[in-house]
């Protein structure tokens, strides 16, 4: 065992800096696994939303797409079942989901409201001169 200060303070430094470099060490590599996460969630963000557009002139939709109307926020898709037919059965907010994905709280709000039946149409209208 060392006694004199000058070593004592050499090997504290020692480990102090083995320490330093095992830390950034480690945490290079949390950093590149956190990139290549979002990377991977970026990409399948990307594609679900190529999905969204995609699917309804897929064969089997249960929709024509001549009566969905795109809004991609909160809810993807209003259908006005039948307008192209000039038959309107119903109007549906479609949400598309996939596999085990959940609604998120704004989504289950409207779910919620529309189940409720708090549902109107209104006008605005502007008059120009």
């Amino acid at each position: 065992m060392p006694s004199s200060p000058l070593a004592i303070i050499l090997i504290l430094f020692l480990w102090v800096l083995i320490g330093f470099i095992l830390w950034k060490f480690l945490r290079s590599k949390s950093i590149k696994e956190e990139r290549s996460h979002a990377v991977k969630q970026s990409r399948a963000t990307i594609l679900w939303e190529i999905y969204e557009k995609i699917l309804p002139s897929l064969q089997g939709f249960p929709y024509a797409p001549k009566d969905m109307v795109f809004l991609g926020k909160w809810c993807d898709y209003i259908v006005l079942d039948g307008l192209s037919e000039w038959n309107l059965r119903e109007i549906i907010f479609l949400e598309l989901k996939s596999w085990k994905s959940q609604l998120n709280k704004n989504e289950q709000m409207i779910r919620e409201t529309l189940q409720k039946k708090r549902v109107r149409y209104s006008e605005y209208r502007i008059w120009l001169r």
